[in-house]
């Protein structure tokens, strides 16, 4: 029997800084705002709390990882309090001269960290200042099973097809697209990526943005025909809550010839055994 859960996600917007306390009263301050409108799990955009190096912050020389670590524990600790699932944007250390991580912490309700996603695909920017990742990532919220990802990530649909074969229903995408002299490329391309990817998987996304002017696009909720459901105002802090319902149909063009495709049959119907099909240089 298919599953049909419902899960209400708060999807979170707002103009990060290179100081983790200025960003952690803000994480808490939006978390309490979620609560009280219904959410169930509260969502990030990318290095939320860390700050994004190579933006807000020039490189890690001086970073106060006990700071970060406080801010997490706070929000850790709030997270217990109010009973929310948080997918928080941080920045991970790791020992000696490695470069952190960029990464997705998933605090369940009883405030642990029961999970982490590290960026996998980072721009060459991004390698200035962080590690890549190698792992998928999943949880389930509410009986909702989670997939992870973060900005860059969108650019290859075979993470997003990967994560469609472990059975994830709600991808969590947490991008920066901010800081920008005004539109740009991922104003034009940001939103259509997502909506492709979860029309021709068919899981419901939620993506937020960090809101530092200029923001290219705003935090856009997606359901799985491809749909933008809800999005924030650009440039402005902001919370939007969305029900994922598991059992809700919609439109889904590729459902009859998905799994097909996943196992690499590259069409549909029966190919016919007929040399005017096979002879492809004559009328």
């Amino acid at each position: 029997m298919p599953n049909k859960s419902k899960l209400k996600v708060a999807t979170c917007q707002f103009s990060t800084s290179a100081s983790a306390r200025r960003n952690g009263a803000q994480v808490q301050r939006q978390m309490r705002d979620a609560k009280r409108k219904g959410a169930q799990l509260v969502h990030f955009p990318e290095c939320a709390l860390s700050g994004y190096c190579g933006s807000e912050l020039e490189n890690w020389k001086g970073y106060d990882w006990g700071v970060l670590r406080d801010e997490t524990a706070q929000i850790m600790d709030l997270a217990r309090k109010l009973k929310v699932w948080v997918v928080l944007g941080s920045s991970h250390p790791l020992s000696g001269k490695h470069l952190p991580h960029n990464c997705l912490y998933v605090i369940n309700p009883n405030g642990r960290l029961i999970e982490r996603y590290d960026k996998r695909f980072c721009t060459d920017g991004d390698l200035l200042n962080y590690s890549p990742g190698n792992h998928f990532a999943t949880f389930s919220a509410n009986g909702v099973k989670c997939g992870l990802a973060i900005c860059y990530d969108v650019r290859f649909p075979e993470l997003y097809r990967r994560y469609r074969k472990l059975g994830v229903e709600l991808m969590l995408d947490s991008f920066y697209n901010a800081r920008a002299d005004g539109r740009n490329i991922h104003t034009t391309i940001m939103r259509p990526s997502l909506q492709a990817r979860a029309a021709t998987n068919y899981f419901w996304i939620s993506a937020p943005n960090a809101s530092a002017r200029y923001q290219a696009w705003p935090s856009v909720f997606i359901q799985p025909d491809g749909t933008i459901v809800q999005s924030l105002r650009q440039n402005r802090p902001g919370v939007m809550v969305n029900t994922v319902d598991t059992g809700k149909k919609l439109y889904d063009a590729s459902r009859p010839y998905r799994v097909r495709a996943m196992k690499g049959i590259l069409n549909s119907g029966r190919i016919p055994s007929d040399p005017r099909s096979r002879k492809r240089n004559a009328l």
